[in-house]
């Protein structure tokens, strides 16, 4: 792959990443939010934007890195993709905590609110197997379906989670987003054969 390729590869995904990250920053309706509140929800906008990162590095997409590589920034994605969440959820808490309480408990009126908490604990599932994948002495075919399974979970309710909010992210910036973070999970499953006997080894 020549290198003009691969600088346009990265440079489309900094645009895709940042596209809705600046849109967002536009919004009139950061003039009402209190500073916490806007961080918290800055932290949302960027765990999405992980997540279109992740199945990139799994599955070995990005030029100039090699899928052992890849790999391994997936591990560390991964954890400040946990630490973005809990900044997201903390900050919410902080400015709103009967309305987290509410959520958390699945009794809030908005249904993003039920999305976003499924979102929060799958991944906090796929963090745990990752951590224990040793520990529990996982077989490799085990542990990428249950890896795998709970990641589209992620990915799945964290989108309807995001389409649903009508708040300060621009709805076709956002729209985007959701559509390749999709896409890349999709393509990335396929790609590495989780649910065949003869996947990729991870």
């Amino acid at each position: 792959m020549s290198r003009a390729r691969n600088n346009m590869i990265w440079a489309g995904l900094a645009f895709v990443v940042a596209l809705p990250v600046a849109l967002a920053a536009t919004s009139p309706l950061l003039a009402w939010r209190q500073p916490i509140y806007i961080a918290a929800g800055f932290a949302g906008i960027a765990a999405m934007a992980l997540m279109l990162v992740q199945p990139l590095l799994a599955a070995g997409y990005l030029p100039r890195l090699s899928m052992q590589r890849g790999r391994r920034i997936h591990r560390w994605v991964g954890g400040i993709l946990v630490a973005t969440v809990a900044v997201h959820v903390v900050g919410l808490w902080i400015t709103s905590p009967p309305d987290v309480v509410d959520a958390l408990l699945f009794r809030s009126p908005t249904p993003f609110s039920a999305w976003g908490v499924i979102a929060m604990w799958a991944l906090m599932a796929v963090a745990l197997v990752a951590v224990l994948r040793r520990p529990l002495r996982l077989r490799p075919r085990i542990w990428r379906m249950c890896h795998t399974s709970l990641g589209l979970l992620v990915v799945v309710s964290t989108v309807i989670h995001a389409v649903q909010i009508e708040g300060t992210m621009e709805p076709l910036s956002k729209l985007m987003l959701c559509a390749l973070v999709l896409a890349a999970a999709q393509k990335a499953v396929a790609s590495l054969g989780v649910w065949s006997k003869r996947s990729l080894p991870r």
